[in-house]
C-alpha cells in the first residue's frame, strides 16, 4: 500500500488532487471471466473481495450500472447490529458484526466503525415481555444483549424524554453495546480497493441488459459494454433482483419498496447511542459531522423510485419529537430514498438458483448494510464451492417450497 506524508497530502490538496492515485483501476471488460458479480454495492464488492482473498478466485469482474456505492450502499443509515431473534439470523449477522470489528485493519481502510450501542425502547407491558423474550433468545446464541431500566436509559441518553406522563412512556430498553454505526461508502471503497489489489476488474457505468443460458447453464451476460462470457454469475443488486431473475427466466418471491431516511442540520455531540422505537416507529443516531440521521419504515407502495412520500417524513418527525422534544427546533437538511427487496418472511436469499452457475444474493429488506461483510463472505463461499456455507444454507430459495421460513418481521419492524 502507498503511504502518504503530511507534506504529500498537502501537496495533493493544493494541486486539486490531480496527482492523487486511483483507489482502483477502471479496466476495459475482458471477453470472459471465471465469475461475474452483478452489482457494485457493498454486498457485490465484498463477495468479489472474499472470492479472491478466501478462495483464490481472482479472474472476477464486478459490473456496476452506475458508480461504486451509488445505490443502497450510499443511501442507508449505516447502522450495524446482530441482535436478531432466530438462530439462523443471529448466526449470519453475528458473523457480519465480527468481520466489521476487524475490517479497518483487514482492508487497511478506515471504515469509521463506532460501536456506540444500539438501544430498542419498550413503551408498554407487551413491549417489555417481548423484549425479555428476545434478549434471552439473543443471549442464548452467544450475542451480547441486556435490559436497561428507565434510570439506566436516562443516564445513557440524557436528551431522551423518560417522563411517565408522556403518551408513550419508556418502561425499559434492550441494548446491544457492540452495535453502532460505520461509514457506509467507506465500506464499499475499502472492499473495492481490496478486491482490485487482488486483480478483480471493477467496471462502472456498465448496465446489465440480459443473462444468457446455454443448456440450462449460465453462459454470458449482455451489457451496455457488450457481451461478456462467464462460467459463474453472482447477482447482488438491491431493489432490482426480480428484474435480473426475470432476465434469467425465473421469478423471485420479492417485492421492491422505497425506504426513506433523512438528516438534520449539524449539532454539537448530544446522542452517543443509536435509539430505536418500534412502537413510536422511528430510529435516530448522530453522525460524526453532527447530523441527526433519522429513519423508520418502508413506504407501503411498490416502486423502483429512489424517493418516497411526504406522509412517511411527517410521521418520522412526529415520532422523533415524541421521544426527543428538544429536537423540535432542529432543521431538517435533506431526505433521500433507497430501494429494498423484501421477502415474505423478511429474511434474505443467499442461494443457488434453477439456472446452473447462477447465484442470487437479495431480499435483505432493511437489513442490508449491517449484513455486508457476512453476506459477501458466505456468498463467495457459495459461488466458489457451488454449495452454500452452513451459515447461509437456511436462506436458500428452497425454503419457499419446504415452508422452512425465517420470520424476522419483528426484528425489522422499524426498518433499520
Amino acid at each position: 500500500m502507498q503511504r502518504y506524508s503530511i507534506f504529500s497530502l498537502a501537496r495533493n490538496a493544493l494541486s486539486g488532487h490531480r496527482n492523487w492515485p486511483q483507489a482502483w483501476r477502471s479496466p476495459v471488460p475482458r471477453q470472459e471471466y471465471d465469475v461475474i458479480i452483478i452489482g457494485g454495492g457493498g454486498h457485490g464488492l465484498a463477495t468479489a473481495y472474499y472470492l479472491a482473498a478466501e478462495h483464490g478466485v481472482t479472474n472476477v469482474a464486478v459490473l456496476e450500472k452506475g458508480w461504486i456505492g451509488g445505490g443502497n450502499t450510499g443511501r442507508n443509515t449505516s447502522i450495524i447490529r446482530s441482535n436478531y431473534l432466530w438462530d439462523e439470523s443471529a448466526a449470519i449477522y453475528e458473523k457480519s458484526l465480527k468481520l466489521y470489528e476487524n475490517l479497518t485493519s483487514v482492508l487497511n481502510f478506515n471504515i469509521m466503525l463506532s460501536q456506540r450501542g444500539v438501544m430498542n425502547l419498550a413503551h408498554n407491558e407487551h413491549d417489555l415481555k417481548e423484549m425479555s423474550r428476545r434478549v434471552r433468545a439473543i443471549r442464548g446464541n452467544g450475542v451480547d444483549s441486556e435490559i436497561l431500566t428507565p434510570a439506566q436509559i436516562k443516564q445513557l441518553v440524557p436528551a431522551l424524554n423518560t417522563s411517565k406522563s408522556r403518551r408513550y412512556p419508556i418502561l425499559g430498553a434492550s441494548l446491544q453495546r457492540r452495535g453502532g454505526i460505520a461509514r457506509h461508502d467507506a465500506v464499499a471503497w475499502g472492499y473495492a480497493r481490496g478486491a482490485d489489489a487482488f486483480g478483480v476488474d471493477i467496471i462502472q457505468n456498465c448496465d446489465v441488459i440480459g443473462i444468457r443460458r446455454k443448456g440450462g447453464k449460465v453462459s454470458e451476460v449482455e451489457t451496455t459494454s457488450g457481451a461478456i462470457k462467464a462460467k459463474k454469475v453472482g447477482v447482488a443488486v438491491a431493489g432490482h433482483a426480480s428484474v435480473l431473475a426475470e432476465m434469467a427466466g425465473f421469478r423471485l418471491p420479492v417485492d421492491s419498496h422505497p425506504l426513506q431516511a433523512m438528516v438534520s442540520e449539524p449539532l454539537k455531540p448530544i446522542l452517543d447511542c443509536v435509539v430505536m422505537s418500534n412502537t413510536v416507529h422511528v430510529y435516530v443516531s448522530q453522525s460524526d459531522k453532527g447530523e441527526l440521521v433519522i429513519g423508520a419504515g418502508i413506504d407501503a407502495f411498490n416502486s423502483y423510485a429512489q424517493r418516497g412520500s411526504w406522509r412517511v417524513i411527517e410521521s418520522q418527525m412526529s415520532a422523533l419529537v415524541e421521544l426527543f422534544p428538544i429536537f423540535s427546533r432542529v432543521r431538517l437538511m435533506r431526505t433521500w430514498g433507497g430501494i429494498v427487496d423484501i421477502c415474505p418472511d423478511a429474511s434474505p436469499i443467499l442461494s443457488k438458483t434453477p439456472v446452473e452457475g447462477l447465484y442470487f444474493n437479495c431480499g435483505w429488506g432493511t437489513g442490508g448494510f449491517k449484513a455486508t461483510p457476512g453476506s459477501g463472505w458466505a456468498f463467495a463461499h457459495t459461488i466458489a464451492k457451488d454449495e452454500p456455507h452452513p451459515i447461509n444454507s437456511p436462506f436458500s430459495l428452497d425454503r419457499f417450497i419446504s415452508g422452512a421460513l425465517i420470520n424476522e418481521h419483528g426484528a425489522a419492524a422499524v426498518a433499520h
